[in-house]
């Protein structure tokens, strides 16, 4: 594959990521159930009488994306392409509270057609007047990386150049109240707890919204260049070692050669093994951890990007990520490896440019 490059990056989520500063300001959390994203003044952004009509998840993208586009220079992206795990779950709540409520009768359709997954990508469209390529994965916590593999083979079999990328997720107070009960979510009485050395099972929940734009060519704001990917849904704990050695080995890397592990630690210590087990394999590089900044959710591997971007271009790790102490002079080649409660497990490589 020819090289790619995330030339602009944008980030609504739990810290103030569009606060150009926020990497002086992250603020962990590990003493509540939920976290809930910052959100801007939409009413900046989005027509009133729109705003509305507009579920959280699909407000957080259009700002998002107008972000990243903005700083791009760019108006009309060759391709639209969106990941989210749970899609428009508030408006898909309204509808079927309102099939219960009515008995199955004189429904209306609004919050069913908005409800669909793909709503977030064709709304960014409409926005934009965009009638090129529009596409959503809904892959749980791998569809940022499966919408970044569909941008990489647009570009690399030249239908694109510039493809705007994304994902997002939003929280609905009925599914968090399920995932309470079944001990997605830590228990009150669990809380608060240490993520790195977690003894409880369950994670806090967060949410948020992510948006990339993946070009050909390197430009002056050219964050970092994307090299590679790879996905797995299942995965024994005595595989992570070959799972990672093996992708490393095929873009011609060591263990060593890594300057920086972004894991995706969430506190969940049934699953939390999985990045136990991949700490050790790096035994020279900066080992960082996010996800009591950003809580866990479906496509929160997309804050982690985000904040690679940010460690690749500044050239600076933020103490409150670091989890041993080891400092690197240059950082070139970072690794992202998520995974949500076990399942779909994901690595990222990016390069400094």
């Amino acid at each position: 594959m020819n090289a790619v490059y995330i030339n602009n990056a944008s980030c609504i989520s739990v810290q103030d990521t569009l606060n150009e500063n926020f990497f002086d300001h992250l603020t962990p959390e590990n003493s509540v159930q939920v976290v809930k994203a910052i959100e801007p003044n939409y009413k900046e952004f989005i027509p009133a009488a729109m705003i509305r009509r507009m579920s959280k998840t699909v407000k957080m993208s259009s700002v998002a994306s107008h972000y990243a586009l903005k700083e791009a220079g760019i108006e009309q992206p060759d391709a639209i392409i969106a990941g989210t795990g749970m899609g428009c779950s508030q408006d898909s709540e309204k509808f079927l509270k309102n099939v219960i409520d009515n008995q199955e009768e004189f429904l209306t359709p609004t919050y069913f057609i908005q409800s669909t997954h793909n709503t977030v990508a064709g709304q960014i469209a409409l926005g934009l007047q965009c009638h090129a390529y529009n596409f959503t994965y809904v892959n749980t916590s791998s569809s940022l990386e499966f919408s970044f593999l569909d941008a990489m083979l647009q570009i690399n079999d030249g239908e694109a150049e510039n493809v705007l990328v994304g994902s997002t997720d939003e929280q609905t107070e009925r599914t968090m109240e399920l995932y309470c009960l079944n001990n997605t979510i830590k228990k009150s009485e669990d809380l608060p707890f240490d993520f790195l050395n977690s003894k409880t099972d369950g994670v806090i929940w967060g949410e948020g919204s992510g948006f990339f734009v993946l070009g050909k060519e390197k430009t002056e704001s050219s964050y970092a260049q994307l090299k590679d990917i790879q996905i797995s849904n299942r995965l024994d704990l005595d595989e992570v070692q070959n799972f990672i050695g093996d992708f490393l080995a095929k873009n011609s890397l060591t263990y060593n050669d890594i300057d920086a592990v972004i894991l995706g630690v969430s506190g969940d210590a049934r699953s939390d093994i999985y990045y136990t087990k991949a700490m050790g394999l790096f035994t020279s590089s900066a080992l960082l951890y996010y996800k009591h900044l950003s809580g866990e959710f479906n496509t929160a591997s997309s804050f982690s990007t985000f904040a690679a971007c940010h460690i690749l271009r500044n050239q600076k790790i933020p103490e409150v990520m670091m989890i041993n102490s080891v400092k690197k002079d240059g950082i070139k080649n970072v690794l992202l490896y998520n995974h949500l409660l076990g399942n779909d497990h994901s690595l990222v490589l990016l390069e400094k440019v």
